[in-house]
């Protein structure tokens, strides 16, 4: 089958005829769009011999696109009560193997089974940076992941040095992001009341961080941005709990402003900051 002859997905017709309602507890808007499907689905850039974990399969939509390129999808769904509709979706695609749990929770090697896989999910921007750490500390690792997520959510993680975030930091370390296609609110059911986009991330063979400093890192950052629009030298101090004058003389060592902001510093930068903090 290619992806041109799949028919289009009625979201509302499938929650009416199983009885549901989309869960806003947890971020439930179905993209149901085709042509925004196949935007996703080409960014991925899936091969006939690639397995592909989805996360957040909600109604199949996607998968389906997935499933006509990639050797196996897992597809990974929290909501049991779209299970249902979902085996029944996807009935016609053996390659997929639906598995209910929460992502976070479940070991990758009992989903995929090659690494270098690729890992796709349409998900609510607060949990994007734990979803993405937790597929790029276990074995086996993704060589890519194309996400769908909230447009300005996706700008921030693609920011430069200047405008960096703890979301963007937390994503560059692992890899390159770029978005791929801008998704509009009307291409989901229900439509939410922001813009989408698709950001897709190539994954580096090694973090920019060294493994054994990356805990490091990630206590850091966060101190560093513990209190936006204060200087490095407080917000270290605030958020590592110690003397100013001690966050103060990590910085200089690091050859790095204490006046400066966490916004501004760059991976390079951080990374000095790691040889010596935490």
């Amino acid at each position: 089958m290619k992806r041109s002859s799949i028919p289009p997905l009625d979201a509302a017709a499938v929650l009416k005829r199983y009885g549901l309602r989309a869960d806003k507890r947890l971020g439930q808007n179905f993209l149901q769009d085709p042509a925004a499907l196949e935007k996703i689905a080409a960014a991925a850039e899936i091969n006939a011999d690639d397995c592909v974990l989805e996360i957040g399969p909600g109604l199949g939509s996607l998968t389906r696109h997935l499933a006509v390129s990639a050797r196996q999808v897992a597809a990974v769904e929290l909501d049991p009560d779209l299970l249902a509709p979902l085996r029944a979706i996807l009935a016609p695609y053996p390659n997929v193997r639906i598995v209910h749990g929460d992502i976070l929770e479940l070991p990758i090697a009992s989903l995929v089974d090659q690494a270098g896989y690729i890992a796709a999910a349409n998900i609510p921007y607060n949990i994007t940076s734990a979803i993405i750490r937790h597929l790029l500390e276990s074995e086996p690792k993704p060589r890519r992941m194309v996400l769908t997520i909230q447009k300005e959510v996706a700008e921030r993680i693609c920011a430069k040095p200047g405008d960096l975030s703890l979301l963007a930091l937390s994503v560059q370390v692992y890899g390159e992001p770029g978005i791929r296609a801008r998704i509009p609110a009307g291409a989901f059911y229900p439509v939410p009341n922001v813009d989408s986009a698709v950001i897709r991330i190539d994954i580096y063979d090694q973090p920019l961080i060294p493994a054994e400093r990356l805990d490091t890192f990630f206590k850091l950052i966060k101190a560093g941005f513990s209190q936006k629009r204060k200087t490095l030298r407080n917000s270290l101090s605030a958020g590592l709990h110690i003397k100013p004058a001690d966050a103060e003389e990590m910085l200089v060592s690091a050859g790095i402003e204490p006046m400066r902001r966490a916004e501004t510093l760059s991976i390079a930068e951080w990374g000095r900051l790691c040889e010596g903090g935490g």
